[in-house]
């Protein structure tokens, strides 16, 4: 039997009261069950806070506070930075090194 098939796995997933059959692997069920469940808590917020709005309004709204968190996470994450600073001291210590 393939390999590739063993780590498969098809779950259904409840986003927003709508059930989505997905063929996933199997080691991303627990991030994958997770994220749903983030995203019908912060529906069930916006519902309760937004009564005139629909199913549709509350998953854009989470969707974009969810992106949101991702780019500022992305930002912070930003190694750049560090990884001019590594190679700058990578230098010295290398011409110290010549020096000797």
């Amino acid at each position: 039997m393939n390999e590739n098939l063993d780590d498969k796995l098809s779950i259904k997933v409840n986003v927003a009261d709508r059930y989505y059959p997905l063929k996933i692997d199997r080691k991303d069920e627990e991030k994958i069950r997770k994220a749903a469940r983030l995203i019908n808590e912060k529906v069930i917020q916006y519902k309760q806070r937004y009564l005139d709005k629909d199913a549709q309004d509350f998953l854009a709204m989470a969707a974009l506070q969810f992106v949101t968190r991702i780019i500022e996470m992305e930002e912070k994450v930003d190694v750049s930075p560090l990884e001019q600073k590594l190679q700058d001291l990578n230098e010295e210590i290398e011409e110290y090194l010549k020096g000797e």
